[in-house]
């Protein structure tokens, strides 16, 4: 059987979960299997930006931080993430330098003039897992009532206050190295972060950055454009005099600059 074929069939055993009409449904139906298979389609110059194909272009360690910081928080920095995760391991990079030990010299200070702030979730010596966030982004994504309902099951007593629901988020990470409800900080689908927990029933349906429950349409457009920001990050740090602008560079100068790229 054809792979469209065999695709169209699966999403179709899951479409009517959502009581739609019958248009409606044909109408996923056919969005789906054509997000689906055009994410599968995607040619070797489209796919994410690996930073071992940028590592040799920054002489100076302070530049290297710069560009590997910038490349793994493209999302936020372009405003389309609330909040990215940044584990930083204690060991040489392709590059030849120690990210761990730089940041402890660099780190916070690459920040800023950016608009993002940066947590240590965790510092466990042979690494540092960072949280990159734009704060009023977030802080507005756990303001939302469904979001902070979600987390209040999860057991956060005051979801929306930001700095008091990263303390608490902090505290799981250090205890049990990775809550799954850190989805939600991180701006993925609420439908996806709760199938993975089993809190929905709804079935797994494809694997992109993250695993997708249900319907996949929607969660693989925000996935496009994770990736988009992330190749215009790599194009941007190509050609760019100082990765440092890099993470500077937020809002309307980003978007500016972005489209033009």
């Amino acid at each position: 059987m054809p792979r469209l074929q065999r695709l169209r069939l699966f999403i179709e055993k899951i479409v009517p979960n959502f009581h739609l009409s019958p248009r409606e449904k044909e109408q996923a139906i056919n969005q789906s299997v054509e997000t689906i298979h055009m994410q599968h389609q995607r040619s070797d110059s489209e796919r994410r930006p690996l930073w071992h194909e940028l590592a040799g272009r920054f002489a100076d360690e302070k530049e290297c931080l710069a560009a590997y910081l910038a490349l793994a928080s493209a999302e936020v920095l372009d405003g389309e993430k609330p909040a990215n995760l940044i584990n930083i391991a204690n060991r040489r990079r392709p590059c030849g330098r120690n990210f761990y030990r730089i940041w402890q010299r660099h780190g916070a200070n690459l920040f800023q003039q950016s608009g993002l702030a940066v947590r240590e979730l965790a510092d466990r010596g042979h690494s540092v897992l960072l949280l990159i966030y734009r704060p009023q982004t977030l802080s507005a994504l756990l303001a939302r009532p469904n979001v902070a309902g979600f987390l209040r099951k999860a057991g956060y007593a005051r979801p929306e206050d930001l700095q008091t629901a990263l303390l608490e988020l902090q505290l799981r990470v250090s205890a049990a190295g990775f809550p799954h409800e850190i989805g939600v900080f991180l701006g993925y689908p609420l439908k996806d972060v709760a199938g993975f927990m089993g809190w929905a029933p709804l079935p797994f349906t494809c694997q992109g950055p993250w695993k997708i429950y249900g319907d996949p349409a929607g969660s693989l457009d925000l996935a496009e454009a994770f990736l988009q920001s992330r190749c215009r990050m790599a194009r941007r740090l190509r050609c760019c005099s100082t990765p440092v602008d890099c993470l500077q560079m937020t809002g309307t100068s980003a978007a500016n600059f972005f489209s033009a790229a």
